[in-house]
This record gives structure tokens, sequence and C-alpha cells, in this order.
């Protein structure tokens, strides 16, 4: 890129003959590019087309050029055949699209998402977006629990016996208890037998295996969407660029609303504010003053640690006071009725103790908001934590022991769960966001209106997902409910967002966001549900009399049992061989666990060179920034010191010149000529400094050259002439006007080079030169004039105000530089 000239106010042509050059460049550009777009396949065009950083009208732009083009070179070579394929890519092309845009359209929810993000931004649409994704993992687990389990159960008649004792009273929607106990809802009413038929059926196989798988698949399908969502959204940050990604990163394209525009602008406006009062803050704070603030953390979760604590241990003795050992049919309303006291305690401690967490914030004084959200969702992810690891720990020790048919009455604990749980979220959209909008909105106009907490009901789906994951085993139909659950959930959140909830007032990282709540839904709460049904399947004893597993020691004894039945198949050793050796091997679980911590420990590796790279490359970006600017310093000092000594030599010209017309001798070692070849050579110097600082390819040195060669046939001029004296000074000798036209040539070979136009050196150089031309031309008609009288120096001083003028011009474009 060429430099561009230091006066392109002076020169009008100029400037318009550069403007046109850059039109020109630009021109070219685009044809370069239409013709490399052109020698590409029609899917490369259109992939590049997209990958081009400009606008859409740009892009269509350059596509029509490309098409264009395309047609007029090779319209004369096209055949009918080569038209015919072409025209059938661009319709099988086009059809593609038509269904890519169908298959959005049918998309669940599609439009709505689009509404919410449009409005509310990407923080708000992660919700919702893990609420479909969870909608997907329980229509998956209905699917093959109806498909592996049920169905089959129903197609061979083997459908469980009611009594007539038990007859349905509608409380069992809430309780579960009674009527749905003796219905394929729960683990007790599936048979153990093999069902025979057109194909043998192992049922005991079928509900081991299928429990097994979906939890495997799930398990699968949250580390690779956890990795692919790391890998994607979660960006290396450190506290030094969170001002810069504020400014440059933080908004949010999905936005469309133009309140919610207009809102964002102003919301990164303060928060930039409250960054740097907040850095400056921090910088002046005292050793007492950070002491007491980290007092303050620990206290608060010390607090928060004990409560959630207190919270899991109130659960426990309530489930003591609550179960009785008596037979469920026997139960009344008021007995079936009781049996939601554990649950509604629950969902209550769910809902009231994290207001309690909220209010900690009052008093940490959190230095962003992201902070601020994690310290609330690790305090309630430890609160339920706390109340599921109690419920489940009386659940696998206490509830065994006090019923023959234990599992049924987990299921039924479960299911309780499950549907209080989900009549809490309707309360606490209807006053947690409805009345708050109302008190904010008519009665206290400074509360405004309430934002969606997105990390709050993220934590609830994630904790009924929780419920569902750890009920599968209990009751393999629980996934039903837990669809109609978030498919109801889904439309009362949408609802109450649109209706009573504004935009958030700061703008968190929606990806990383995303990314935490995916890490969350894994650990702890999948690892945790898997945990238990493993424990379940391994160590526990499944009760005698009802369920798949009934007489069998564990329900992984089914396995056993299996492998003896192939042992008997001749050539199935193999599969005896692998059972015994490496399932049942600690050592091979031993060896997997070492590869997989050997991989995470190469990939963690990985990670921390990568980051070490990325601080390194910083580094040296910063260290090059200051190299830049001290050359830059020392040039314009050099160039400075150049310019001085130029000057300098001329004003020793003058002086001699005055010398000679006054008629004072000169000594004969100091000479016009040795001055004035000196001044050239500091102007030469100079002048290569310059370039030599402004150093930029492609661009072709200013002609110092023809000055060089013009001073030297001045030099050559003037020692042939060895009279100095007043007459000759003030006459017209023909040694000067051999001289100036030397300058003359010089400088019209200087106006001929056309790649000089745009540099400031040569521009500046024909200014100084026509100044001295000038200058001459005066001093020779001021002779002419008055030959008797001593000549006054009005040309020296006019040069020497040329120089003056460039040293400034060349000081004002290096500032500007």
């Amino acid at each position: 890129m060429r430099r561009m000239s230091m006066f392109p106010d002076a020169d009008p042509a100029h400037a318009a003959f550069t403007e046109d050059a850059i039109k020109s460049e630009m021109e070219n550009e685009e044809q370069n590019l239409v013709k490399e777009l052109v020698a590409l396949s029609t899917t490369d065009q259109i992939r590049k087309i997209r990958e081009l950083p400009m606008s859409f009208k740009e892009k269509k732009h350059v596509r029509t050029q490309v098409m264009e083009f395309k047609s007029s070179k090779q319209s004369h070579q096209f055949t009918r055949l080569s038209d015919c394929s072409r025209n059938m890519s661009l319709s099988i092309r086009r059809f593609g699209y038509s269904i890519k845009s169908a298959r959005q359209t049918l998309e669940l929810w599609h439009g709505i998402m689009k509404e919410i993000g449009g409005k509310f931004g990407s923080s708000v649409l992660n919700y919702f977006v893990l609420l479909k994704w969870l909608l997907m993992f329980n229509i998956f687990s209905c699917l093959i629990n109806f498909g592996f389990i049920t169905i089959p159960l129903l197609v061979y008649g083997h459908t469980p016996n009611i009594t007539s004792k038990v007859g349905f009273r509608g409380l069992e929607l809430l309780t579960g208890a009674g009527y749905f106990n003796y219905t394929i809802m729960y683990y007790g009413s599936y048979s153990n037998e093999t069902l025979y038929g057109l194909v043998d059926y192992n049922m005991q196989l079928a509900y081991f295996f299928t429990i097994a798988v979906y939890m495997v698949l799930c398990g699968i399908v949250l580390i690779f969407s956890m990795a692919s969502s790391f890998k994607k959204n979660f960006a290396l940050a450190n506290p030094a660029s969170n001002n810069a990604w504020q400014l440059l990163c933080s908004w949010d394209f999905s936005i469309t609303n133009e309140r919610a525009v207009n809102q964002r602008k102003n919301n990164l406006r303060v928060q930039l504010k409250e960054s740097l009062s907040e850095k400056a803050h921090r910088e002046r704070q005292t050793v007492s003053e950070k002491l007491k603030h980290y007092g303050i953390y620990i206290g608060s979760w010390l607090l928060s640690t004990s409560l959630a604590v207190g919270c899991g241990v109130s659960i426990f003795y309530l489930c003591q006071y609550e179960d009785k050992a008596v037979d469920t049919e026997t139960w009344s309303l008021l007995q079936e009725a009781e049996t939601l006291l554990v649950p509604f305690v629950v969902s209550l401690m769910n809902m009231v103790i994290p207001l309690f967490f909220s209010l900690f914030n009052k008093f940490e004084h959190f230095s962003n908001q992201r902070k601020q959200i994690y310290a609330m969702l690790f305090r309630n992810v430890i609160l339920r934590m706390s109340i599921l690891g109690v419920l489940c720990y009386y659940w696998m020790y206490m509830v065994p022991q006090k019923f023959t048919c234990w599992e049924p009455m987990v299921g039924q604990a479960l299911y309780r769960l499950v549907i209080v749980d989900f009549i809490f979220l309707m309360l606490g959209s209807f006053f947690g966001e409805f009345l708050r909008n109302v008190i904010g909105t008519t009665l206290q106009p400074r509360l405004g209106v309430p934002e969606f907490d997105v990390a709050r009901n993220v934590l609830e789906i994630i904790y009924a997902q929780t419920l569902a994951w750890i009920g599968i085993y209990f009751s393999p139909l629980l996934p039903v409910i837990q669809i109609l659950k978030f498919f109801i959930l889904f439309y009362i959140k949408k609802v109450s967002l649109t209706r009573n909830c504004q935009p958030s007032q700061r703008s968190g990282r929606a990806a990383q966001m995303k990314t935490i709540f995916i890490f969350l839904l894994f650990f702890p709460f999948f690892v945790g549900a898997l945990s238990i049904v493993a424990y379940t399947a391994w160590s526990l004893t499944p009760s005698e009399q009802c369920g798949p597993f009934r007489g069998l020691n564990s329900t992984f004894s089914v396995i056993g049992e299996w492998i003896d039945e192939v042992d008997k198949i001749p050539g199935s050793e193999w599969v005896v061989w692998i059972y015994q050796n490496v399932i049942r091997s600690e050592i091979f679980y031993f060896l997997v666990t070492l590869i997989i911590l050997v991989i995470i420990y190469i990939f963690w590796q990985l990670t921390q060179g990568r980051k070490e790279l990325i601080i390194l490359l910083s580094q040296q970006i910063v260290n090059h920034t200051k190299q830049r600017s001290a050359e830059h310093s020392n040039g314009r000092q050099s160039h400075s010191n150049a310019v001085v000594q130029v000057l300098l030599a001329r004003q020793q010209v003058e002086e001699e010149e005055r010398r000679s017309a006054s008629g004072v001798p000169v000594p004969s070692d100091i000479s016009t000529s040795d001055a004035m070849m000196q001044a050239m050579l500091a102007r030469q110097k100079a002048e290569r400094q310059d370039e030599k600082f402004y150093e930029i390819p492609n661009e072709h040195p200013p002609s110092l050259d023809a000055v060089a060669l013009s001073m030297a046939a001045r030099q050559r001029a003037e020692e042939e002439d060895e009279y100095w004296s007043i007459t000759d000074f003030n006459q017209s000798n023909p040694v000067n006007r051999f001289g100036m036209q030397a300058r003359q040539r010089a400088e019209g070979n200087r106006e001929d080079e056309p790649n000089d136009a745009l540099s400031p050196v040569s521009s500046v150089m024909t200014q100084v030169m026509q100044a001295r031309q000038r200058a001459e031309e005066e001093e020779r008609g001021q002779s002419t004039r008055a030959p008797g009288q001593n000549p006054a120096p009005s040309g020296s001083s006019a040069l020497i105000q040329a120089m003056l003028a460039r040293q400034q011009a060349q000081n004002e474009y290096d500032d500007g530089y």
C-alpha cells in the first residue's frame, strides 16, 4: 500500500488522482476476486462468497458479477448437455434449500424460538433450547421403554391383576399410589417370565438392557454435547480483556426488537462505566478492605452450606416420621394425602432457600454478573444435591427394610416429587413473575418490570430431569409424565416471559453460560442419577414378591444366568470368556480408567500449551508495538537532525556569498562549492533516512540521483570558474545558467517518474527546487537592475523558508503517521 501525500488539500488535481487510483485499485481487486471465483466449482463459489467479510448486498453484487462473467466467457462453449447439467444442479440445490426450509418450518417451536431470541436475546433463549432438548430426551426414553418393555408385556397378555379392593379415587393423580400401584406405571407390575410366542422374549433381559442402554446413550450425548459446546463457545478470557470483550464481542445479534436493541445499548454503556469504576475502586482498596470482603465471602459460603445441610437433615427426619410399614391397600384418603408432605416440603425448600441466597449478593458485591450467577448456581446445586442425596439414602437403605415390595414405593415417591415440583413451577411463574410485574407497574413503580431469571429456571428443569433419570428404573413410564410436564411448562414460561418480563439489564456471555448449564446437567446431576441406578442394579437385593428380578440376588445377576444359558450353545465359548475375563474383571476397568485419565491428561497439557502460546503471542504483540513506537520516535529525531544539518550548511553558503559579494577574501580550504555539496549531501542523507524509516513494499524511492547529478554538474561548473569577485557574482554568468539548466533537467526527470506522484518526499523536494529556482531568478534580476549594489540575499531567504516549510510539513506528516 503506497504512502499518501502530505499535502492532500494543497493540490486538488493530486487528490483527485489519488481518489481515482484508489477507485481503480478497488475495481481491479473486485475483478481479480471475480476471476478467482469463476475458476472454482459452484459449491466452492457459494461457500467462498458466504465467507467474504461483506454485507449481503455486496455479496449479492459479487455473485451477479461472477454469473455475468461466467456466462459471457463461456456462453459460446456451452453445449446443450452442459446447460442441462448446470440447470439440473441448480434445481437440485434449490430443492435442497426448500427441503431445509420446510424442515425448519416443521421443527417444534421454531417460530417461537426465533421470537424469544429476537426480543429477549440468547441468554433467555438458552433456557428454552435446553427445555426442548430435555423434552427430546424424555421422548426417546418413552419410545424405547414402550417399545421394549411395556408393549411386549401387553401383547403377550401379561397384564397386572387389580384387586377389587382398589378403585380409582382421583387422588392418585397427585400421590401416584392406590390404583396406579397395580398398573404398568411401576416396577412391581412387570413379569419375570420369558414370554413365549412367535419369538421368545426374556423380560428380565429386556428390562435390564433397555434401562442400561438408555442411560449409556444419555451419558454419551451429554459428553459430546458438552465437549462441542466447550469447543465452540468457551473462550479463553482474562480479567484484562473483559472490557474489550464488552465493547467488541458482547452484542447479541439475535435481537431484532427495537426496544430491546436500545435497551441493550444503554445497558452496555452502563456496564462499561461500572466495570471501569469497579476496577479503579479495587485498585484503591486497602488491605483491611480486602480482608473484609474475603471475610464476607467466606461467611456467605459457610452460611449457605449450613442451610443446605440443615435442609437435608430435616428432610431425613421428616421421611422417617411419614412412612409407616402398613399395607398400602388399606390406606385411607387422609393417609394417602399425608404422602404429599415430603414432596411439598422439598419443593418449598427449593423455592424459598434460594431467596435467602440472593440476599447474600447485596453484601458480597461481585465485580461482574458472571461471578454472581455462578455463585447462585453452585449454592442451589449444593442445596438440591444435599436434599436428593438424603432422599436416595433413605430410599436405598430404609425403604427396603419396611416394605416387602419396595421398588414401587420408591417409584411412587419419585412420582409425587415430579408432580409437586410441577405445581410449584407454575406457582413460581405466577407469584414470582406475574404478581411481581403487577406490583412493579402499579403499586411500587421503582421496582420496575422483573427480569427472567435464567439461572434459577435452568436449575429447576435440570432438577426435574434428574428425578426422571433416577425414577426410570422404578417407574418405566415416568418419562410420559415428564413429557407432559415439559410441554405445558414451555408454554407457561413463554406466556409469562412475553407478558411479565423484560430483557436482562446486564449482558452475559450466553455461549459460555450454555456450556456451564450442560456441564451442570452432566455433573453432578446425571452422574448422580447414574450412580443411584447402577448401585441399585449392582448391590441391592430385588423384592422377592414383585418385579422382573424377583428371586435374584441382584439385578445384575440376570446377566450371569443368561451367560449360563449361552454356554450351552456350541461355538459360544468366546462370549463366556469375554464375560468372565473382561466384564467381571477389575483389572479391565482399572486399565480403562487409566487410559481415560492418560487421555484427559494429554488433552489438558495441550490446553495448557495453547494457553501459554496465546500469552506468549500477546506479549510479542505488546513488545512489537513498543518497538515500533521507539523506532518511530528515533526516526523523527534523526530526520530532524538531518534537516538541521541542511539548514546550517545552507547558512554557511549564504555567509560565504555575502563575504564574496563584499570583497572579503575566502580561505582556500573553504569554498562555496564545498559548502553547497555538504548541504546537498546532508539533504540526500535526510531523504534516505526518511525513506528507510517509512520503507513500504512495492514503493519506488524518490529520485535523488537526478538532484545529485545536477549538484555535481554545478560543482564542476563552479570549479571551472576560479574568479570569484563582486562583479562576477552580481552578473548572470554562464556557470549559473549551466547549473540551472542541469537542475531544470533533473526536475524534469523527477516529474516524468509516475511512481513518485504519491511520495511526500518527492513532492516536497520538487517544491524546494522550485523555490530555489525562483530565488536564483530573482537574484539574476536584481543583479541586472543594480549591478553596482550588493545583492540582497532574497533567494537565500526564500530557500531557507522553503526548507523550514519542508521541515514543518514533514513533522506534521510524522505526527499524523
